[in-house]
């Protein structure tokens, strides 16, 4: 079913994770009944934000993206979070060893994909783009989804709870760097010449 975790991850998160772990989902219908619909609500929100709304700076008129410009960033932010749940649940089934756990590829992929839940649901702040908002909204967003994090670890990699939080500290770790990664990357190419247009 899809999207059938999402209220659990919410209302009882040990138990939803346990249920999780025995449907034993591999990687493509992961993405298909989760990661492919809740990826969207960012970059679809994010571009009608930034070209419906806009932000503004200080007192001066909202600014905007063209239609071009934010629907180029959409489709990469899209493609962005594809690839970085991917890449975490690589990380983990790399990393899992090192804590006692011999997980499968397709039970990090989906540790990875259920965790992001609330990352991927906050989005929908992305359509009224006012920073000191999507702040009061989002840091809560990302504190649950440390919370999920460190509750799933050890009940879908089978390792104690004092694993759990070791192993659940150095996913966040890595998490953190491809994230300043990230951010490096786009400051990057906005300095060749790849910066977003800009309307008033």
């Amino acid at each position: 079913m899809v999207l059938q975790h999402v209220w659990g991850l919410f209302t009882n998160p040990r138990k939803e994770w346990e249920a999780i772990r025995d449907d034993e989902c591999t990687i493509g219908k992961c993405y298909a009944a989760h990661v492919l619909i809740l990826a969207a609500i960012p970059a679809i929100s994010g571009f009608i934000g930034t070209t419906q709304f806009g932000w503004s700076i200080g007192a001066g008129d909202p600014v905007r993206l063209s239609t071009q410009s934010a629907g180029l960033i959409a489709v990469l932010y899209y493609l962005a979070m594809l690839v970085g749940v991917f890449s975490m649940g690589w990380m983990i089934q790399w990393m899992a060893g090192t804590y006692g756990a011999k997980p499968m590829l397709s039970q990090s992929v989906v540790l990875a994909a259920y965790t992001a839940t609330p990352l991927f649901l906050i989005g929908l702040m992305e359509l009224y783009p006012v920073l000191w908002l999507n702040m009061v909204v989002g840091i809560p967003a990302l504190a649950y989804t440390v919370y999920l994090l460190y509750t799933g670890v050890p009940v879908m990699m089978g390792i104690s709870e004092d694993r759990g939080f070791l192993f659940s500290s150095a996913v966040l770790a890595v998490g953190l760097v491809a994230f300043v990664a990230l951010l490096a990357a786009t400051a990057l190419l906005w300095g060749m010449g790849l910066e977003p247009t800009f309307t008033r």
